[in-house]
């Protein structure tokens, strides 16, 4: 009897504690039970979409070029949802001020409209073959991406309303670390999954499962409860042109931000889409070996995780994102000294570990910087950098490739970001609240 005890305060114990871990952990209890609530479908929500992203983000592009498509075509498909994400933003953004409805824009837009575009891509082979099979997937691809990026003004709003600012680092890094294991678990499984079945079935198989995980994100999104805010007038914010230019001259470090993250993006996505390309056309690596150098990212972004999800708090997002910014263009450069796959793996190690930070940094630094009234409209002017500069990297990263070689791109890349933390050092400017 008293072992029976003990076991049971054993497991209550547990229990306690995961209840705990999936608000964010202990400090969550001082929360009312409803905000505990929000926070604990929150973090399903990310965990799931995690686990369904890890799939998508590592296998996609190897799928369609296991349909036909060429080094352009690569960059053209990123370019071009970049590009579409761009046009979204700021009517998301407006859709989510005037109506209020966010969560709603949330489920249609990255939930249904995204995820659905996950299951068409797997079922192009079964209809369509050749050039015109990439075509369609890349038509596909850029539509889901534009729907997905609709939503992300009315995302971060609400994200900032569900989680109290002074634990955002906290909550973050715990969630984060989460949705990490679970990312990688997926990513690992996919790979071998794909390799054992073969290609295209493989590649189709594991996307399927990635837009059934999904759905289960949009379930668990589906239960947060909007809190509520006193209603606005509708003339509140306004999204005309010369409003837009008015609201990012009068923020001179808001402006600036915007200025560093196209320069930043743009170098990032000139050779964020080739990494997986290089390793398989270049140094014929499998789908499985893809993904283990994906999930050595992943484990080493845990430790990242719970050390800058601390360190957000304490030394603000300012500082961390300008630390963290000066390494990652070292990343690469890295990789213009990679001629087998498994060389990859300590620029994976240090990848995940920092990146890890930056996510953080850049995120919470952007919820620092706009005005609670007008979040949404800042987040969507903030993306629109983000997915323009997306757009115009991936298609020069396409060209170049073609026409010189993919280690030319990493060497540009390495230089751009190097050039852009610069200008993060020198122009932007800490939050009121980090500034001694």
């Amino acid at each position: 009897m008293r072992e029976y005890r003990t076991w049971r305060a054993v497991w209550a114990r547990l229990w306690v504690s995961i209840v705990q871990l999936t608000a964010g952990g202990n400090w969550s209890s001082q929360l009312p039970v409803g905000d505990q609530r929000n926070l604990r479908w929150f973090f399903f929500d990310g965990v799931l979409s995690a686990a369904s992203d890890g799939i998508v983000v590592t296998y996609l592009t190897l799928f369609v070029l296991e349909l036909g498509a060429t080094n352009a075509q690569i960059g053209l498909m990123t370019a071009l949802a970049s590009l579409m994400a761009t046009i979204l933003l700021l009517p998301g953004a407006m859709l989510s001020d005037r109506t209020g409805r966010r969560k709603l824009i949330v489920l249609v837009g990255g939930g249904t409209i995204y995820r659905s575009s996950i299951l068409l891509l797997a079922l192009v082979p079964l209809f369509v073959q050749g050039p015109a099979a990439v075509t369609v997937a890349i038509i596909i691809k850029v539509i889901g991406d534009g729907f997905a990026n609709l939503s992300v003004p009315a995302w971060t709003s609400l994200t900032a309303d569900i989680v109290p600012l002074n634990w955002r680092g906290r909550y973050f890094g715990t969630r984060n670390i989460i949705m990490a294991i679970a990312g990688m678990a997926m990513t690992f499984l996919a790979g071998q999954m794909i390799t054992a079945i073969g290609s295209p079935t493989g590649y189709q198989v594991v996307l399927l499962i990635a837009f059934c995980i999904g759905m289960g994100a949009t379930f668990s999104y589906s239960r947060i409860r909007e809190p509520h805010t006193e209603p606005r007038e509708k003339t509140t914010v306004s999204y005309k042109p010369a409003v837009l230019v008015r609201i990012l001259r009068s923020d001179k470090n808001f402006l600036l931000l915007c200025v560093y993250t196209i320069v930043w993006n743009m170098f990032i996505n000139i050779a964020g889409p080739f990494f997986n390309v290089y390793l398989v056309r270049d140094l014929n690596a499998t789908a499985a070996m893809v993904g283990t150098l994906t999930i050595v990212s992943s484990i080493a972004s845990l430790p990242g995780l719970r050390l800058f999800g601390s360190l957000v708090d304490r030394w603000g997002p300012h500082r961390l994102q300008l630390l963290t910014g000066f390494v990652i263009p070292v990343l690469p450069l890295a990789w213009l000294f990679v001629k087998e796959p498994w060389q990859a793996i300590p620029i994976n190690i240090l990848g995940g570990f920092i990146w890890a930070g930056y996510g953080l940094a850049s995120f919470s630094l952007l919820l620092a910087l706009s005005p609670p009234e007008q979040r949404a409209l800042y987040s969507a002017i903030f993306q629109t950098s983000v997915t323009l500069s997306a757009a115009i990297g991936a298609a020069v990263g396409g060209q170049v490739a073609t026409l010189w070689s993919i280690p030319v791109v990493f060497a540009i890349s390495g230089v751009g970001r190097l050039v852009a933390a610069v200008f993060f050092a020198k122009w932007i400017k800490a939050p009121e609240q980090e500034r001694p």
